[in-house]
C-alpha cells in the first residue's frame, strides 16, 4: 500500500502535476494540502477519470483545503474545528486494503505556516500556529486510540531535527525551526508514541528536506531546503514500513509547488 502526502499549492492549478506523479508512482492514496479551492470546484471528474474514484475533501476559496483522493474506498470521514476556526486544516478517513486486518485512520494535517515573525505577542499568526499545535497534543490522545493502526501527515510547517534544515544555527529564530514551535511539536509526537515514518529510513544525521522556498533563484543549487512534511505511524504499523520516496525532482517541474511529494509504502 502507496501513501502520498503533498502540499500541492492549489490542487486546480497543479492537476496536471498531480496526476503526472500519480501516473509515475501509482499511489493507493493521495492526502494534499493547500488546495485553495471550495469543494464545488474541487477537481473530481479529473481525479475519478485517474482511477481515484473516491474521495474525501474540505476546502474554502483562497486558501487552505486538505483532501483524500485514493482507489480503495475511503470511509468515516471527519472534519474538525481547530482553535475553534473552521479553516479547513484537519480531515481523517479509514481505509481498508486487502490484507489488513484492520482499516488504517489517517488524519490529514495543514498546520499554520505562523507568519515570519517568531514572536507571538507581535505576529498573532505566530501565537494561532503555537496554540493549534497545543489543541493536536491534548486532542489525539483523548480522542484516537493509540494502539490502533493510524497515520498522521500533512504539511505540519515545522522542521522539528538539526539535519532537517540547511542551517540550525541560522535558523533558531526563524519561523519553523524556533525552539518554541519543535518543543511543542515534540510533545505533539510523543503523545501518541508516534514513529517517524521517513526517519526510520534516513538517519537523523543526515539532510532531509521536502520544502524549497520559491524566493531561491536557484533552489537546486543552493539546496536550503526544510522538512515541513511528515508522515507519522503508530508502533502497530512500524513493522510495515517498507520504503519510502521524496519526489525531489518534481521540485523542478514546471509551475511547481514549493514542496515536493512524500511517498511511503507498507508491506
Amino acid at each position: 500500500m502507496k501513501i502520498v502526502t503533498w502540499n500541492i499549492n492549489s490542487v486546480r492549478l497543479r492537476i496536471e502535476t498531480v496526476l503526472q506523479m500519480a501516473r509515475e508512482d501509482s499511489p493507493d492514496v493521495i492526502c494534499l494540502q493547500e488546495t485553495k479551492t471550495p469543494d464545488e470546484f474541487f477537481p473530481v471528474d479529473a481525479f475519478k477519470d485517474a482511477g481515484y474514484e473516491h474521495l474525501a475533501f474540505k476546502g474554502m476559496k483562497g486558501y487552505n483545503g486538505v483532501a483524500f483522493v485514493s482507489k480503495t474506498p475511503l470511509n468515516n470521514f471527519k472534519s474538525y474545528q481547530r482553535c475553534s476556526n473552521d479553516d479547513c486544516r484537519h480531515i481523517s478517513v479509514e481505509v481498508k486494503k486487502d490484507g489488513l486486518d484492520a482499516p488504517i485512520e489517517l488524519h490529514n494535517l495543514y498546520i499554520p505556516a505562523g507568519g515570519y515573525d517568531a514572536d507571538p505577542i507581535l505576529n498573532p499568526k505566530f501565537q494561532h500556529k503555537l496554540d493549534f499545535v497545543d489543541e493536536l497534543t491534548k486532542w489525539f490522545p483523548a480522542n484516537v486510540d493509540k494502539s490502533k493502526p493510524v497515520i498522521a501527515m500533512g504539511d505540519m510547517n515545522i522542521a522539528p531535527m538539526e539535519h532537517d534544515v540547511w542551517s540550525h544555527k541560522q535558523l533558531l529564530k526563524v519561523v519553523s525551526h524556533t525552539p518554541e514551535e519543535t518543543t511543542r511539536f515534540e510533545s505533539f509526537y510523543q503523545s501518541m508514541d508516534f514513529v517517524d515514518a521517513i526517519r526510520k529510513f534516513v538517519p537523523e544525521d543526515e539532510k532531509l528536506y521536502t520544502w524549497w522556498s520559491y524566493r531561491a533563484k536557484d533552489w537546486l543549487k543552493a539546496d536550503k531546503g526544510r522538512r515541513l512534511d511528515h508522515m507519522w505511524v503508530t508502533k502497530s504499523l512500524e513493522p510495515l514500513l517498507k520504503s519510502h520516496k521524496i519526489r525531489k525532482d518534481i521540485r523542478g517541474w514546471e509551475r511547481p509547488s514549493d514542496h515536493a511529494p512524500v511517498i511511503l509504502e507498507l508491506k
